[in-house]
């Protein structure tokens, strides 16, 4: 067998939704991850290189102002170095100090350096001649100076040299120019040194996005960026032997991946060299934010069809599966067939063949069955007739009669509470029967029925039940219309849920009022009970109960059925309101609109 065959063979047992989710795997789900995953390696190889070649633009960008700056200051060093005038002054031994210092003021030389050229910080020339002292740019060495590091490295060598020393006026440091000046005939020794104006360099190698440090040879940061370097060592390992270090690539500082790049840069006519270290700490942040997004999208571009797949996978083998069931309920004789079916495509019309053979398959059954129906039907009727026959003989006089007749008795016997029940008992019994199929009854009948009912519920429970009736004035009972048997099923469930558990204190009270609303007025009667209440769990379910049907249960069918009575006579916007508080009471509102009931 092919493989052809053999992937066919098992398409086809699948399920169709497992196909068109296959279908939509092998389609969108393995191209868009195989693209998107060509798309992020090669994006990322693109943005590292960015960001590689923009370290090394920065990089490159401070080498040139570093180059510039130093080949300027070593020239400027020259020009002090071969000054005669100055020369004359550290190897004169002068008598007074005025004369040494009218000697000093006629330089002119190191105060127009300091002045025009702002990258100069300050310029010092250091002498160990006895007769100079400390004024202007001249400085006596002192036995402190004389042992620092860079004032011995000096005195030694003959060269000039760049040095990296703290500045003790603000913390930050310096690059200095440091070189020996050599006097004839004198046996006295000169150093100069120029020191790089700090703020210079952060004018022309600040950058806002990348981190530059520099260093001379294996000294300490005399500049970065990031302030808090000054006086440490370089970040990364460099080798100090190496001519001519060159290093880019990853680097990790403070736990955080970024792009370094290294480069030692050899100063003008001297052996010093400057290290320069430019970081970019945002790289890789900027790299990774853009392949989530990039992720993102490819994650958009599977899961936005894959819904959409869903969806439409799940209607179509949902409709599938309804005309399935549809059949299969028609193959086992049951055909009571859906009434419609979704979308109007080659499933509808199958579903349209399916429904015109159950229809004549239910014709030609009914034709069979119309005889044995139609003797059914005679049947039913004769049992209809002897039931009526048997129901006319229980007269209703004949039950108020026989009740009457036994509350005489009752009462001859002295027995007048039995009597009393008696009566309450066929005077409401009275009101039902007179009332079954009555449309509508007088608010002022429909009352007096409940408070004969709560007469003979206080033959029952005694004290334990008040009744009070509250109208509101000006309103006539006898002018409003009610249906029947309305009122009395409230009484009762506020009697058996509200006050059944009532020792004493047990009040029912029944308030009619009218309130206007908008243009409507409106009759509101409150059936109110002060019993144990309900908390909001139980109020909603009531809620729920009295406006869904229910035939399962055995609980609110009383109040449902009024409910419904209401909406069925005044409409949908007319219907039971249930308040209730725990340890409180609950109150049943009845809303009416008065148009429809006088």
């Amino acid at each position: 067998m092919s493989k052809k065959a053999k992937l066919t063979k098992i398409f086809n047992k699948a399920t169709i939704k497992q196909q068109l989710y296959t279908v939509y795997a092998v389609v969108v789900v393995v191209p868009v991850i195989a693209v998107g995953m060509f798309l992020l390696i090669n994006n990322y190889r693109m943005m590292v290189d960015y960001h590689r070649d923009l370290v090394e633009a920065d990089n490159f960008h401070v080498r040139n102002v570093m180059f510039e700056l130093t080949t300027r200051m070593y020239n400027i060093s020259k020009d002090i170095y071969f000054d005669s005038t100055l020369r004359k002054v550290l190897s004169t031994s002068y008598v007074s100090e005025k004369d040494y210092m009218e000697a000093v003021n006629d330089i002119t030389l190191l105060d127009n350096y300091e002045q025009k050229n702002t990258e100069i910080k300050d310029i010092y020339i250091y002498i160990d001649n006895p007769d100079l002292t400390d004024y202007k740019q001249f400085v006596r060495v002192t036995d402190e100076i004389e042992q620092k590091e860079w004032y011995q490295r000096a005195i030694t060598e003959s060269g000039a040299f760049w040095y990296g020393m703290p500045d003790e006026e603000n913390g930050y440091w310096n690059l200095c120019l440091i070189r020996k000046i050599t006097l004839v005939d004198v046996p006295y020794s000169a150093v100069l040194m120029i020191k790089v104006n700090d703020s210079y360099l952060s004018m022309r190698i600040d950058n806002n996005e990348y981190i530059n440090m520099l260093s001379v040879d294996e000294g300490e940061i005399f500049y970065s960026s990031d302030r808090s370097q000054y006086g440490k060592k370089q970040p990364f390992d460099i080798d100090y032997d190496e001519p001519y270090y060159r290093y880019i690539g990853k680097e990790v500082r403070d736990g955080k991946k970024c792009f370094a790049k290294v480069f030692s840069l050899h100063t003008y006519q001297t052996t010093s060299k400057i290290y320069i270290c430019t970081i970019n700490e945002e790289g890789y942040a900027n790299i990774e934010y853009i392949q989530n997004i990039c992720i993102l999208i490819i994650l958009l571009a599977i899961i936005i069809p894959g819904i959409m797949i869903h969806i439409f996978t799940s209607y179509f083998t949902n409709r599938v599966n309804v005309l399935r069931q549809e059949m299969h309920k028609a193959s086992n004789q049951d055909y009571e067939l859906i009434s419609s079916f979704q979308g109007n495509d080659e499933l509808s019309e199958a579903f349209d063949d399916l429904q015109i053979m159950v229809q004549n398959i239910k014709e030609q059954e009914a034709m069979v069955y119309e005889a044995q129906i139609n003797e059914k039907e005679l049947m039913i009727q004769q049992q209809d007739m002897e039931f009526k026959m048997l129901a006319s003989q229980i007269n209703p006089h004949f039950l108020y009669n026989t009740l009457e007749t036994i509350r005489m008795k009752s009462f001859t016997a002295g027995d007048k509470e039995v009597a009393t029940a008696i009566k309450l008992l066929g005077k409401s019994l009275r009101y039902v029967l007179e009332n079954t199929g009555t449309a509508f009854i007088s608010l002022e009948e429909e009352l007096k029925h409940v408070e004969t009912y709560i007469m003979i519920q206080r033959l029952r429970f005694g004290d334990r039940i008040q009744y009070e009736k509250k109208v509101e004035e000006g309103i006539n009972l006898q002018d409003y219309q009610i249906l029947p048997l309305l009122l009395q099923p409230v009484v009762e469930n506020a009697i058996l849920h509200g006050l059944e558990d009532a020792d004493a204190g047990g009040k029912i009270e029944v308030s009619v009022y009218l309130k206007s609303i908008g243009d409507k007025q409106l009759l509101y009667i409150d059936v109110v009970d002060n019993g144990f209440g309900m908390d909001e769990e139980v109020l909603e379910k009531l809620r729920k109960d009295i406006e869904v049907k229910d035939m399962s249960r055995s609980k609110s069918i009383g109040l449902y059925n009024i409910n419904q009575r209401i909406k069925l006579n005044y409409g949908d916007a007319y219907r039971i309101h249930i308040y209730s508080e725990v340890k409180v009471g609950t109150t049943v509102r009845l809303i009416f609109p008065t148009e429809k009931m006088k």
